[in-house]
């Protein structure tokens, strides 16, 4: 293979090479002053990626800053590879969430099934078994030919992935808008399993201690993926080149021989190679420590033949750790990844020196203080302004659409993708291989019971994106208040949240000023509920063709249940249950799946929440769960009451119900208005419900006639047969891909 030649580092400034490497002018002035010379095209490479924003959050640290982040059950906060939470008895969760937007525009396939596999080792370079995957993902309207093609391919890589290494896929969320076309969003939640004294960190202590490379071997796969990932989408859609492949089968032997490492005392610290490869593993480690760190790269696993400094520091391939052991123990370790067959191999130390020295054929490739690329990376204040269209939605009038045909109208609606059964995408996943789900996908909540405990945990995903477009600030508040309302609704104690930050270019001042108030929104929701924010990722430059995504900043929230005695059911349970209505119902149509079916696009205010309203209803709530007063709880989302009653029967039970609703029929069937809860309660507990809800009324009851009939004062408005509306609700994803 021919000799791969350089420019020199006196022409990498002339020529400006560093502009296509990602730098700008400022930055690499400032990089001259860092090094004290002009860096050569490997350390140019180097600062490239770890200064991109995918690595660096140079634009939205400063914003990161306003997230709670502590509490009581706090044990692990941002800052290291996942959050981890207390769940009593001396055990935690351990979850994160990230993205993997731009490589699945591009290659969706092997794009998804990585974000998989690096999220997972996320969490269990913490030293924690992972348990279940859920995933949050958004796609284009399915009459598109690409949207589809981009559904189907996303969700067979996530499969393929998550079914080999037999972490259960458990719940998520999926919508659809005009918005994401181009560019979808692919994110995924892993959550974990450790005790408090099983916690690993990323960190290179202990000057002289070895740094241990394990799992797969480093070829040209993902070079750049930071880069690529940091930047517009328009600019690099045929950049294959920058998604690296994976290998489920391996990245499963890497768990346990990580885990069994984890156990020992020999083990120091434990990162995982993933965005920018060894170069953020490695420099992160060491800038945490306070260390510096020396590798020979001639010692590194290698795929290709004749890879360069450049190529081996920048590589993104999968499936690697990286590991920090103790000198003279380091057999002990070497010999558990021989046992799991995974290849390992010594190929630096610890050095007192803060920086990140590179050695490749006897010579030195690169010498760079590890603060540089890691902790003091540059960090900007971008500009901020009020989006135009925002004032011109404030000042219009909160209207009631016109719906002439209510039954007509409940079938569109429930056969709208943001609405439909996910079934077709779920039964592509093993859900449930290790015994411990008890409530799968398709419920406002995942329930996953953990091992030799009476205890459980709810795990959610959620974001109406429509709303925070509408209203950036107030769209943040509903993003947690209705992950919280989903894990309430199942019986479980909402306890902190992970979030994933997906937003259009933060150069575009309207941009920033999207994610400055939904931030804050997110920020005041933590705060009012108790749920402090414990990790994250942030994606930005989602947009293809000039035009952004709408705001997206998912939520991945964790509950714990007291007792496996409250987990409680989202559907109808027996006839005779008495129906109540929790909250108060409003005219809420901004952002709303009714809007949208009837006007084609969003306007107008988003649907208002009251933070101490919400709190108060989820305790009441909660609290009957406990004391055994509530059947079936169901929060009330994306086309409102009509659409919750139906999804309360869509199961095997073959039951009905009887509502009777008062008021205008289109707000009280189809508003989004917030803090709202469908409940049904035994007759017999009919006053405890009513004492213990201060803002519940009952509308109805369970009935077995298979139909959802609803009456107003003078007539009946809606009057379905059950299993028509749920042979439209359940087979209009599949009927739309065909």
């Amino acid at each position: 293979m021919k000799t791969i030649t350089y420019p020199t580092a006196s022409q990498i400034e002339k020529a400006k090479i560093y502009r296509e490497m990602g730098l700008t002018d400022e930055e690499f002035a400032v990089v001259k002053e860092w090094m004290g010379r002009q860096p050569n095209y490997t350390e140019t490479g180097i600062f490239s990626v770890m200064w991109s924003e995918h690595c660096s959050y140079k634009t939205s640290k400063p914003l990161l800053k306003r997230f709670p982040t502590k509490g009581a059950q706090v044990l692990q906060g941002p800052g290291e590879g996942a959050g981890v939470v207390d769940i009593g008895d001396n055990q935690a969760v351990v979850f994160k969430i990230e993205s993997h937007n731009h490589p699945s525009a591009v290659e969706p396939f092997e794009a998804a099934a990585t974000g998989v596999g690096g999220i997972i080792r996320d969490v269990f370079s913490m030293g924690a078994k992972p348990i279940v995957s859920l995933n949050s993902l958004r796609f284009g309207k399915l009459d598109s030919d690409h949207s589809r093609y981009l559904l189907k391919e996303v969700v067979r890589g996530i499969a393929h992935y998550g079914n080999t290494i037999e972490v259960p896929t458990v719940g998520g969320e999926v919508q659809f808008d005009t918005c994401y076309e181009g560019n979808p969003l692919v994110n995924a939640m892993v959550v974990g399993l450790i005790d408090h004294d099983g916690i690993k960190k990323g960190v290179a202590k202990g000057v002289g201690n070895l740094v241990l490379y394990a799992g797969g071997s480093t070829g040209r796969d993902g070079i750049h993926g930071a880069t690529f990932a940091s930047g517009d989408l328009a600019e690099d859609t045929n950049n294959s080149s920058a998604v690296a492949i994976g290998d489920p089968a391996l990245e499963k032997r890497l768990i346990d021989a990580c885990l069994e490492a984890a156990k020992s005392d020999v083990l120091v610290g434990m990162q995982d190679m993933g965005a920018a490869g060894l170069t953020s593993s490695a420099s992160e480690m060491a800038s945490k420590a306070g260390t510096g760190i020396e590798m020979n790269l001639d010692l590194v696993p290698q795929r290709e033949e004749n890879m360069t400094a450049y190529e081996l520091m920048l590589s993104e391939s999968q499936e690697r750790m990286l590991l920090i052991v103790e000198k003279g123990r380091e057999k002990e370790i070497m010999h558990i990844f021989a046992k799991y067959d995974v290849p390992a191999a010594i190929i630096g130390e610890v050095i007192e020196e803060k920086v990140l020295r590179v050695k490749q054929h006897g010579s030195i490739q690169a010498d760079i203080p590890v603060d540089a690329l890691a902790e003091d990376a540059p960090v900007y204040q971008l500009p901020s302004k009020e989006a135009i269209y925002y004032q011109s939605f404030q000042t219009m009038a909160q209207t009631v659409p016109a719906v002439r045909d209510y039954s007509e109208t409940l079938q569109k609606l429930l056969q709208q993708p943001t609405i439909a059964s996910k079934k077709w995408i779920y039964d592509q996943f093993e859900t449930g291989s290790d015994g411990n789900t008890l409530v799968g996908p398709g419920s406002d909540a995942a329930v996953v019971k953990i091992d030799n405990q009476k205890k459980a945990i709810a795990i959610t995903t959620d974001c109406n994106s429509r709303y925070i477009y509408l209203d950036p600030k107030n769209g943040g508040k509903i993003a947690v208040a209705e992950a919280a309302r989903n894990i309430v609704a199942s019986g479980a104690k909402p306890l902190a949240i992970t979030d994933n930050l997906n937003y259009g270019n933060p150069t575009n001042p309207e941009i920033f000023w999207q994610m400055e108030e939904s931030v804050d929104g997110i920020s005041e929701a933590c705060q009012a509920l108790g749920t402090p924010v414990v990790s994250g990722n942030v994606s930005l430059y989602n947009q293809s063709n000039d035009r952004a995504i709408f705001p997206t900043p998912i939520i991945g929230m964790v509950g714990i249940f007291e007792s496996l005695d409250h987990i409680t059911p989202n559907h109808f349970q027996e006839a005779g249950d008495l129906v109540y209505l929790v909250g108060t119902t409003k005219a809420a149509f901004g952002g709303s799946e009714l809007q949208y079916l009837l006007e084609g696009s969003y306007s107008g205010k988003a649907p208002e929440i009251d933070l101490n309203e919400e709190k108060q209803m989820q305790q009441e709530l909660l609290t009957a769960i406990k004391k055994g007063i509530i059947v079936s709880a169901h929060d009330l989302s994306e086309g409102g009451l009509a659409v919750a009653l139906a999804e309360s029967l869509f199961t095997d039970r073959q039951l009905g119900v009887e509502a009777v609703l008062s008021g205008d029929m289109t707000t009280a069937l189809f508003s989004e208005s917030q803090s709202r809860f469908l409940v049904t309660v035994k007759a017999e507990n009919k006053a405890d419900a009513e004492a213990l809800l201060s803002n519940a009324v009952q509308i109805g009851r369970v009935t077995d006639s298979e139909r959802l009939v609803v009456e107003n004062d003078e007539k009946v408005v809606l009057d379905e047969a059950v299993a028509v509306l749920q042979d439209r609700w359940e087979n209009a994803i599949h009927n739309a891909l065909k």
